[in-house]
């Protein structure tokens, strides 16, 4: 095969499953029902998650670790969906299923850091639980401005660093092929295009998972052990409040969870056997499902942020009635 250096390679295809026929969103009138779905689910993405960071932002009372670590959560949220779906709605409507391949690459860098920034989240997140019902005597004492600030700053800044690596090595591969298998870029998609030596990449993509995910994922299940173990040896008030905090994190967790294995077992193997709607459906949950349901789980579950929201409301609505 002939090799193509990506700086000599103005567009990728863009062809989701494109052996089987079905090429992206190519359904005829029906493209229009799923712009509109998905216009309805951003814009709905982008009013819950700019409310709660509003609501955490304008109130003291919420100045507090769990509620800056959650907006940090909520702020990924955006970052994230607005890296997929202004893209993908222009996609569906277009006749022509193209991206340029600095746009591409740029698409790869904010969804792939937001998956880092995701997880890392959740970690700090489920630490500060850890400490909160753990060791509430010596709270304030290891969870001081100082260290929450450096764990937000942590959790942004290293995957920044880490993916920008990831990308340069990717960008530097040699091609023989721009039609990519999927609805979106992501970066083993461009990898699996490389007739050069993908060893590196390969190595750094493995190291790269484990700094990312597993080792979140083992320190949150970490925390959340010590966290039952002290539920079932305490009171009544004290399992109560760990479930009520809990709770959020642990769906949140699961969401994320699904939908990146899913994304990483789909990169690694072949999954023909699986529809192509559903496979499609899938690749996009990671991206879809944590910003929607996130700011509805914290929003429901946590009192502080319950009340806060009813309390506003019912004020500007006898304002009005005034």
């Amino acid at each position: 095969s002939e090799l193509w250096p990506i700086d000599l390679i103005s567009y990728f295809t863009l062809a989701a499953y494109f052996n089987t026929g079905l090429a992206y969103f190519d359904t005829g009138p029906i493209k229009y029902i799923y712009f509109t779905i998905l216009t309805f689910l951003y814009i709905l993405i982008l009013c819950a998650n700019v409310l709660l960071i509003v609501i955490i932002c304008m109130n003291r009372s919420l100045h507090e670790p769990m509620y800056l670590f959650l907006c940090s959560l909520f702020v990924n949220e955006l970052y994230g969906s607005t890296g997929l779906f202004p893209f993908l709605l222009l996609q569906i409507l277009s006749d022509i299923h193209t991206v340029s391949v600095p746009f591409c690459f740029l698409q790869i860098y904010c969804v792939h850091s937001y998956v880092c920034v995701q997880f890392l989240n959740l970690a700090v997140m489920s630490y500060d639980r850890y400490l909160a019902i753990c060791y509430p005597l010596q709270y304030n004492t290891h969870m001081t401005t100082k260290k929450v600030t450096r764990f937000i700053a942590g959790t942004w800044l290293f995957p920044f660093l880490a993916i920008g690596f990831l990308v340069s090595l990717s960008f530097s591969l040699q091609l023989c092929g721009n039609i990519i298998d999927k609805v979106f870029c992501m970066n083993y998609s461009i990898v699996k295009l490389a007739c050069s030596d993908t060893s590196v990449n390969n190595i750094y993509g493995l190291i790269y998972t484990v700094i990312i995910i597993i080792i979140p994922l083992i320190l949150i299940l970490f925390s959340y052990m010590k966290i039952l173990k002290v539920c079932f040896s305490g009171s009544k008030q004290t399992r109560q409040k760990a479930v009520s905090t809990c709770t959020p994190h642990l769906v949140s967790l699961i969401i994320v969870s699904f939908g990146a294995c899913f994304e990483i077992l789909q990169s690694r193997f072949n999954m023909s056997s699986v529809p192509n709607m559903l496979r499609i459906f899938l690749s996009l949950y990671f991206l879809t499902c944590p910003p929607l349901f996130n700011p509805v789980l914290y929003g429901l579950n946590l009192s502080k942020i319950r009340n806060i929201y009813i309390r506003k409301t019912a004020h500007s609505t006898d304002a009005r009635s005034d």
